[in-house]
């Protein structure tokens, strides 16, 4: 059989494949320099329902606890909802860790960090995730999650002045 050919069967086969297989997880990193100090930056992002009140995407926030865990119900402005729960926090290190557990979002395996450090005069915060993709290509998943991080960081620099 010629390379050609064998390109033109084997090639489409192993995109189905590759499409079809687990995923790698994503790791995600964005930061942002406050001019605040952080100890404000803090009391404005610690709570953690408190992202109702600077996420642009988030119409209201909803607190519960199941089984001593700390629970949020993210009502979405366009509609949806997100369902997170804390899974760690500090507040002496100005972080908490949380988890997705329902939401409309292209990821799985979701696990997300929220810290403020000092830098300078002012602050430095800093939003990491880890994900896989779910039913769509990793570059969907990640602008997804991209544009979450970058909208709320910039929100978060706004309302911390």
């Amino acid at each position: 059989m010629s390379r050609a050919i064998m390109r033109r069967i084997l090639l489409p086969g192993l995109v189905l494949l590759a499409g079809t297989a687990p995923g790698f997880a994503i790791d995600l990193v964005k930061t942002i320099d406050i001019a605040a100090p952080p100890a404000k930056v803090w009391s404005t992002i610690g709570d953690f329902c408190g992202i109702g009140n600077w996420h642009p995407a988030i119409a209201t926030c909803e607190p519960s606890t199941k089984g001593g865990t700390m629970l949020r119900k993210l009502s979405l402005k366009g509609g949806g909802a997100i369902v997170e729960s804390q899974t760690a926090r500090d507040d002496a290190a100005m972080s908490y860790t949380y988890a997705i557990v329902e939401s409309p979002l292209p990821v799985s395996d979701y696990s997300s960090t929220l810290a403020v450090t000092p830098k300078g005069s002012g602050s430095t915060v800093t939003w990491t995730g880890t994900f896989k993709a779910k039913g769509v290509p990793d570059t969907v998943a990640t602008d997804a999650i991209t544009g979450i991080y970058e909208s709320g960081l910039a929100a978060i620099a706004e309302k911390a002045k």
